[in-house]
């Protein structure tokens, strides 16, 4: 803060005339010293400076004067005696009493210039503590940075910095960290007010570059944390006093140490995901002891078999290396996607899936030989397949063991299988609206090729169901006695019924 008024004239021997005596008057900062003659020198004030006159044109009623120095914030007025006048004017001394400006009497022996160079000290020295306080600050949050709680570390100690508390929130407004007595509701409220308000090119999840909020013994700041055009998350700061500019310097200190850590640490995490990917390409390619040594020079150790493989889609790898051995596997060796996997032992499946919060497929127990993780990975994508079809009121993991207990309908991709009976049944589908063809079908099969008991279960006569079934042969241009064709036409007819009873379901959910 610059000097007091106190300060200045101690240091100047300014001998107190009039207008001093009222409570914290003297505490008044004194931002620069000006002379001047003029009847009005206002016009060339900016408030907060230590005026200094000899007077030479001060006559008559002075209140005006006073007054206009009281309006523009002027801290004080000195007066140097010995040049136009002996003494401080009474006039003067008078209306500076009256109007409340402090009035010093400034000694002949005192140049102005004087006074105006140890002001000028005075400002340095103070920016010099300021600066010397913002660098001893940054060297302790640094410091802090370079601890094993990291950010978190960061967030501590600038709460003590300000005096106030701190909070790390992330990209969707939740709190991460924050000391006590955060006031996050309000903090993680203006964000989310924030993001819902139009922005000037008429788009929604519009976010401040920074946010400063003021209410009765509360001011906090707000600070997005990221290098991009979208934050990864916002730092904030609350005190009960106004921030001084030091304070604002230790605040951006931190926001930039918490942007560097955030930076590296995605970094480091993103070799990692690399080097786990790296480990299980090297485990399916066979080489089992060279992927032990990659993982183990970085200080981690292969899983002990036996487990389960769990894939899921890529955005839960972040929740699977929590618990598990996890990795990116990307397209390749019939694998159509990029998937997450995870290798974990089988009573810890459950736990692992459900905190993917996601659609996960689990495998049958494995080892981490080739043949038997690739099964174990193919098993698990067949399963996550079926588990994103799933009704979410049914659960979202699935095991490939349910899937092979369903028979051969559960081990095919829903969206093949539904092409290919759509395709298959066309023909039957599209003629008139003879769904009587369609069911005829299907209890033919049912009955195996029986006539009687096909009959019997449409209560229809055999003759009818034998017409029926030389037109269904005639449209599909297939020989129905051919066993190759009834199984192609059964699991046509099964993945249809197994539709329509999803649409049915869906349809009364609704």
């Amino acid at each position: 803060m610059p000097p007091s008024l106190q300060t200045v004239a101690r240091r100047m021997n300014l001998r107190p005339v009039a207008g001093t005596t009222r409570p914290g008057v003297l505490d008044a900062a004194v931002r620069w010293v000006a002379v001047s003659e003029l009847a009005d020198p206002t016009p060339y004030l900016e408030g907060g400076e230590l005026l200094l006159t000899t007077g030479l044109r001060m006559e008559g009623d002075l209140t005006g004067y006073v007054g206009r120095l009281v309006h523009r914030g002027v801290a004080g007025l000195g007066f140097g005696v010995g040049v136009s006048h002996e003494e401080v004017p009474p006039a003067l001394a008078e209306a500076a009493e009256s109007a409340g400006l402090p009035l010093f009497e400034v000694p002949r022996e005192t140049p102005f210039i004087a006074v105006g160079k140890a002001v000028s000290e005075l400002l340095a020295a103070e920016q010099y503590e300021e600066i010397s306080r913002a660098f001893a600050a940054q060297g302790r949050l640094t410091r802090a940075a370079l601890r094993p709680e990291g950010v978190h570390a960061v967030i501590d100690r600038l709460a003590k910095e300000v005096g106030g508390w701190a909070a790390l929130l992330d990209e969707s407004g939740e709190v991460r960290h924050a000391t006590h007595g955060a006031n996050t509701a309000l903090v993680a409220a203006e964000l989310g007010r924030r993001r819902g308000r139009p922005s000037d090119a008429g788009t929604a999840d519009r976010l401040p570059a920074s946010l400063a909020l003021s209410g009765p013994g509360e001011h906090v700041v707000v600070q997005p944390l990221g290098g991009g055009a979208r934050p990864r998350g916002f730092f904030a700061v609350g005190a009960p006093h106004a921030f001084t500019p030091v304070a604002h310097t230790v605040i951006n200190a931190a926001g930039s140490l918490l942007t560097l850590a955030m930076e590296q640490g995605r970094a480091q995490l993103a070799a990692e995901r690399r080097v786990r990917s790296a480990v299980l390409e090297l485990l399916l390619a066979g080489e089992r002891e060279r992927a032990g040594a990659v993982l183990g020079a970085l200080g981690g150790r292969l899983p002990e078999p036996p487990l389960v493989a769990l894939a899921a889609d890529p955005p839960a790898l972040d929740a699977f290396g929590t618990h598990a051995f996890a990795a990116l596997l990307g397209p390749s060796g019939g694998r159509a996607e990029e998937v997450a996997v995870a290798l974990v032992p089988e009573s810890a499946a459950e736990e692992v899936a459900q905190g993917a919060q996601a659609p996960v497929g689990v495998s049958l127990p494995c080892d981490l030989g080739a043949t038997g993780l690739g099964n174990a990975l193919d098993q698990a994508g067949r399963a996550l397949e079926a588990a994103r079809g799933r009704a979410r009121g049914r659960g979202r993991l699935v095991r490939f063991g349910e899937l092979s207990g369903q028979g051969l309908l559960g081990l095919l991709d829903p969206a093949a299988a539904q092409a290919f009976a759509a395709a298959v049944l066309a023909p039957l589908t599209t003629y008139g609206s003879r769904a009587d063809l369609v069911a005829s079908l299907r209890a033919y099969l049912d009955s195996n090729g029986h006539w009687d008991a096909a009959a019997q279960q449409l209560g229809v006569h055999r003759h009818t169901l034998r017409y029926r079934m030389r037109r269904v042969a005639e449209l599909l241009g297939r020989d129905l006695d051919d066993p190759g064709t009834r199984a192609e036409l059964w699991l046509a007819l099964e993945v249809a019924r197994g539709s329509a009873t999803s649409a049915s379901r869906r349809g009364s959910s609704r």
